[in-house]
């Protein structure tokens, strides 16, 4: 059996064997699409290798949680996609004998050691941009396959949940996945469940009406179609394309590829006339990734809306149902994040429409807002970053907002861009070293990151953060 990541091999052998000499496994995930991706992964590679386990999500990893782990009747805690920043704390319960820790994550680790690790990041490989949770814990479901008594393909076919997680964590912001998730890629395209090609890169294209599609594609917005119910309809009714059927739009995955050719061809050109900018208008077509044994028209067909359905079950509490989907329920648990999915996009869509109508706060490096009760604490981070680009919200500085987490915590999210990161912005950093002077616990990714923090510091952890986001990018 090929390694998929030769460079992590070593290590995930050894994490196999631990969960393998294990009696019972209590697998601990974050509940963002990467943390289900990852428990998902994980839990179908258990079952398979015949290991008992059973599944709980946590918001945050903290010591009180971490503790509470250690008093259930468990000899193994596998932590994914969260358990490296918390490294130090993991440590002293594995050196007190309350439990073996295996820790399968791409954060930034803390400065202890444990003999279970699996991180990119300890290999030299970029985990916010190389290798999510999801992959790490894919790189471990490979080494179980080789010892498990039922392992399809060698759990190859794992390979697209693990793509599902990239996506959902920002890993292919910039058109496609890099590094090792390439290597991930590969394996799931030789396995069957995953196809790459190169597509519009707009939100939807299973799912939604040709016009909501057009109109609601914000990541490079197109003036006179984007936000623009009928500028939309207009635009396609004057294309040499059959976009109706039987009085009905069709979606984009009815087109035919001259048909989508078509349609991707004159959008291009009305970015062109409008004045939109050539390195955006670049980003209209990118690298999609499909999941081949899903439904055509369904949103678990691309990996984008798999993830952002995943997105709609833990941050509304209902990390079972998601995992349910992941572990390959088409009935009941699909129904169920369908509706929650209606939900989040709700939310999110009212969300934003508050950000717009209050604004931000702009610093010397960086720009703010408070939403209070106003927005949910699981997804004000999500909203930050849909944000970016919208009127009077810059994308050359990154944004921070808070929402209310108690009434004595706060939650915090920051947001960058793949511009700000090249220029030197580590927001792991800035939120670690902000939220420390405020006594509160941060980390993540150069990216994307965020931190929790007692309620009423707010100022001075901006103060911090923007001093820090000032030195980071001078």
């Amino acid at each position: 059996m090929d390694a998929p990541v030769p460079e992590l091999d070593g290590r995930a052998r050894t994490c196999a064997d631990a969960l393998l000499d294990a009696d019972r496994v209590l697998l601990a995930s974050h509940i963002d699409a990467d943390g289900l991706t990852s428990a998902g992964v994980a839990a179908t590679a258990l079952r398979r290798a015949g290991v008992p386990f059973e599944a709980v999500f946590e918001k945050q990893l903290d010591a009180d949680t971490i503790a509470g782990f250690a008093d259930r009747e468990y000899d193994t805690v596998l932590f994914t996609d969260f358990g490296s920043g918390q490294l130090d704390v993991i440590a002293e319960h594995e050196r007190a004998g309350a439990f073996t820790p295996v820790i399968a994550d791409h954060h930034q680790p803390a400065e202890a050691d444990t003999m279970c690790h699996l991180n990119p990041l300890l290999e030299g490989i970029d985990g916010a941009s190389e290798l999510s949770g999801a992959g790490a814990a894919y790189v471990l479901a490979r080494a179980l396959s080789s010892r498990g008594p039922d392992a399809r393909l060698e759990n190859r076919d794992l390979a697209a949940l693990a793509v599902v997680g990239a996506v959902g964590d920002m890993q292919a912001s910039g058109g496609e996945l890099l590094g090792a998730n390439e290597h991930v890629v590969a394996e799931g395209v030789d396995a069957g469940v995953l196809a790459e090609t190169t597509d519009l890169s707009v939100y939807g294209k299973q799912t939604r009406p040709l016009p909501k599609l057009l109109e609601y594609a914000s990541d490079v917005r197109v003036p006179g179609i984007t936000d623009d119910e009928r500028g939309a309809v207009s635009f396609l009714d004057d294309l040499e394309v059959a976009c109706r059927a039987d009085e009905r739009w069709k979606r984009w995955v009815d087109l035919t590829d001259d048909e989508k050719r078509t349609v991707a061809s004159a959008l291009v050109q009305r970015a062109v006339a409008r004045g939109v900018p050539a390195f955006k208008i670049d980003r209209l077509v990118c690298t999609t990734y499909v999941l081949s044994e899903e439904a055509v028209g369904t949103a678990l067909r691309d990996a984008s809306e798999f993830s952002t359905l995943l997105n709609a079950t833990a941050r509304y509490d209902r990390a079972d149902v998601g995992l349910a989907v992941c572990l390959g329920d088409r009935g009941d648990a699909l129904d169920r994040a369908r509706d929650l999915l209606r939900t989040h996009r709700r939310n999110l869509s009212e969300g934003i429409e508050w950000v717009e109508d209050h604004g931000v706060q702009t610093e010397a490096h960086l720009q703010w807002f408070h939403a209070g009760d106003a927005i949910r604490e699981t997804i004000v981070g999500i909203i930050a970053g849909m944000s970016m680009g919208a009127d009077g919200i810059s994308r050359d500085r990154p944004i921070v907002a808070f929402a209310e987490k108690s009434d004595t915590e706060t939650k915090v999210s920051g947001r960058g861009t793949g511009h700000l990161v090249r220029r030197g912005l580590d927001l792991s950093e800035v939120m670690t070293e902000a939220a420390r002077s405020v006594d509160g616990e941060g980390g993540g990714h150069d990216v994307a990151a965020g931190a929790t923090i007692p309620a009423g510091d707010e100022a001075t952890f901006i103060e911090h953060a923007d001093r820090v986001v000032g030195e980071q990018l001078e």
